[in-house]
């Protein structure tokens, strides 16, 4: 499944080390066409980055750049994140350091 970035989030910049996320759906149908119910769904610890931010500043000014770019996939924490809703897509803003790790 290719991952197409949403035109919407060009709206939406993150501020200094805050990075914008869009988790992965849930598999709606199993392999031989039978729906799966939304209660049955789990929700997936993974998500694409959207938007990143410039980074963390120091005490003496300095930018710290992020590890993470635009259209990274990412394991995100079972909590946490802030929710923002733009139409009828949902994200998830978090801090770079709250990511978990970035899939290769």
């Amino acid at each position: 499944m290719a991952f197409r970035m949403p035109k919407l989030t060009k709206t939406i910049v993150p501020m200094m080390d805050r990075v914008l996320v869009q988790r992965i759906k849930p598999q709606e149908k199993t392999a031989s066409g039978i729906l799966i119910p939304e209660k049955a769904q789990e929700t997936l610890n993974e998500g694409y980055v959207i938007a990143v931010g410039k980074g963390s500043v120091t005490k003496e000014g300095k930018v710290i750049p992020l590890e993470l770019k635009e259209g990274d996939k990412v394991l995100l924490p079972p909590y946490g994140g802030s929710t923002v809703k733009v139409d009828s897509e949902e994200f998830l803003l978090f801090r770079d350091s709250e990511i978990l790790a970035k899939v290769l």
